[in-house]
């Protein structure tokens, strides 16, 4: 029975040219074997599983290479490469610095590079975790990297650049490695796939790369470990259940009832995720990213930054689709907000319900009923079968007897939209505004009706918005000429709360029937109070509230000594 090699060992690159997504880093390294620019010392650092060793060892191989090719690969056939294949060259020296932290290490590391080459042109030192080294070995090894022999060549590999001291960083040529893509994982991963004889579905391999978090060691490991559970047929659904990955279903279903506002299947389904040991957490994370896929589906040029399959984009396109880019800043605004307060929170579940229940409160212009559809679409042929018959202005309401109502003359039906006003039966939202056409309500309403209406708002508001009716309700608005509502607020927050005001715009235009007024706020400046500071200060006060005080002063002959 042959001994099993793990996947990360077995196809562990052994050319510049099979390093995957490191090409700018490689392609410096051959340049500079090329045109003979090799520096005495090079620090690879970043992330684990990217490459920095397996960099290191490839390119201590290629510059001992008696023939290299014109690429400036190793060539595989001579002393020097035969001897470090087979782990037998007396030229490259691992030293793993976790071990091998003390000073005494570095000690006999610089002992041997007194001793020149025997085979082939360098010396080469690697030194892993380099940041392992004590404060005193960093010391005793300033000298020697900073005028090492013409033939010591030096590599450190560190994950933790910041804990290397700045003599030493000075002292080298600095490479950092970066994290590797999850679609460079994945074509690797299906590489592998197809020399193993394994069947691998592509959504399975983008679910394995997210989960490696852009090591290639651990995409390798995971897919060992899926091998393992699967046998030579790896599914999109094994991947999820054996890595407890939530499935991408749930997200899609859980935006479908949010935007169909159907609160109670909603929490049903969250039961359900939690009830399948999910943490809250995790889900809400994973909501977070679902609805930025749905906004990087918003617009083709940016559809190629999500990280899943080209099937899996069509899905968050289609679904994009029916949802406004507004109504997805805002959930996902709500979602990070849900994260970052989720630790400190003490009913966790109940914080994560009400997160998702403000999503459902969001409006959604991007989401039309069939029946408003359907109005429209007879408006918008009307208008096209008789472009220049004008429509009679409906007819005006009994003005109250202590106001009378204004009655404008009769105006035909325009598709234009002015400053300040707002469309309430757009049927393109992602339109110019200038564009969208709109029908003009401006049918004439009081004073009273203004109150009530706006009374209406508050009643209807004051659980889902408690803040911005209160600081609307303090004053009482007033109808000026041409349609102005005038009112009040004393916190400019109020006015630039703009999700709640266009609220009160599409209420007071639906109860009002006229969407052609003005909002204009005013501000209300509080009068500052008056610091009593002294005790002078506190008597005077005192003496203006209450005179017989004055009189007590006097008529005990009191003096104030302050």
């Amino acid at each position: 029975m042959e001994n099993f090699i793990v996947s990360a060992r077995k196809y562990r690159p052994s050319t510049f040219d099979s390093v995957v997504g490191q090409h700018a880093i490689t392609s410096t390294l051959q340049n500079a074997i090329r045109n003979n620019t090799l520096a005495q010392a090079f620090l690879f650092c970043g992330p684990r599983g990217v490459g920095k060793t397996t960099c290191a060892r490839i390119m201590a191989k290629t510059i001992n290479c008696l023939h290299p090719t014109d690429d400036m690969e190793a060539c595989n056939e001579c002393e020097s490469c035969v001897s470090f294949n087979n782990n037998a060259s007396f030229n490259i020296f691992e030293l793993d610095a976790a071990s091998n932290s003390g000073v005494d290490d570095i000690r006999a590391l610089i002992d041997q590079v007194r001793i020149p080459p025997q085979i082939g042109k360098y010396k080469v030192y690697i030194i892993d975790e380099v940041h392992m080294l004590s404060g005193a070995a960093f010391n005793a090894f300033l000298k020697t990297l900073e005028e090492p022999p013409a033939y010591a060549k030096f590599i450190l590999a560190t994950t933790e650049k910041h804990k290397i001291l700045p003599t030493i960083l000075s002292r080298c040529q600095i490479f950092d490695f970066k994290r590797i893509t999850v679609e460079d994982i994945a074509n690797h991963l299906r590489n592998i796939a197809a020399k193993e004889g394994v069947t691998a579905e592509d959504e399975a391999l983008n679910i394995i790369a997210q989960k490696a978090d852009g090591a290639l060691r651990d995409a390798l490991s995971i897919f060992d470990q899926m091998v393992s559970f699967s046998g030579n047929n790896i599914t999109y659904q094994d991947v999820i259940t054996n890595l407890n990955v939530l499935d991408y279903e749930y997200y899609f279903r859980m935006v479908d009832n949010i935007l169909a506002g159907d609160i109670n299947s909603m929490l049903l389904l969250l039961n359900e995720v939690i009830n399948k040991g999910f943490d809250p957490q995790n889900f809400i994370q994973g909501m977070a990213s679902h609805l930025r896929n749905l906004l990087l589906g918003k617009d083709p040029r940016v559809v190629a930054l999500m990280e899943v399959s080209k099937q899996l984009q069509e899905r968050y396109i289609k679904q994009a689709e029916r949802c406004d880019t507004a109504f997805i800043l805002r959930a996902l605004d709500l979602a990070n907000e849900c994260d970052i307060n989720f630790r400190s929170a003490n009913n966790k579940r109940l914080h994560l319900e009400v997160a998702l229940m403000k999503m459902v409160g969001t409006p959604n212009v991007a989401v039309i009923s069939s029946e408003t559809q359907r109005s429209r679409e007879i408006s918008n042929n009307a208008n096209v079968s008789k472009p220049t018959a004008p429509a009679p202005a409906p007819k005006a309401p009994a003005p109250a007897p202590t106001q009378p109502a204004p009655t404008p003359a009769p105006t035909p039906v325009q598709r234009v939209r002015r400053p300040g006003t707002i469309s309430i039966n757009d049927t393109e939202p992602q339109k110019k505004a200038s564009d969208a056409p709109v029908e003009v309500r401006n049918n004439p309403f009081t004073q009273e009706m203004l109150a009530n209406a706006w009374t209406k708002f508050m009643t209807e508001n004051k659980n889902t918005a408690p803040n911005f009716v209160a600081g609307i309700g303090k004053y009482t608005p007033t109808l000026g000429d041409n349609f102005e509502i005038n009112y009040q607020v004393d916190n400019i927050l109020v006015v630039n709360d703009m999700q709640h005001i266009g609220q009160l715009r599409e209420h007071l235009a639906k109860e009002l029937d006229n969407n052609q007024f003005k909002l204009i706020h005013h501000i209300v400046e509080k009068p500052k109070d008056e610091v009593i500071y002294t005790d002078r200060s506190r008597f005077e006060k005192m003496a203006e509230l209450n005179p017989n005080v004055l009189t007590l002063k006097k008529g005990l002959g009191l003096n104030i000594d302050i």
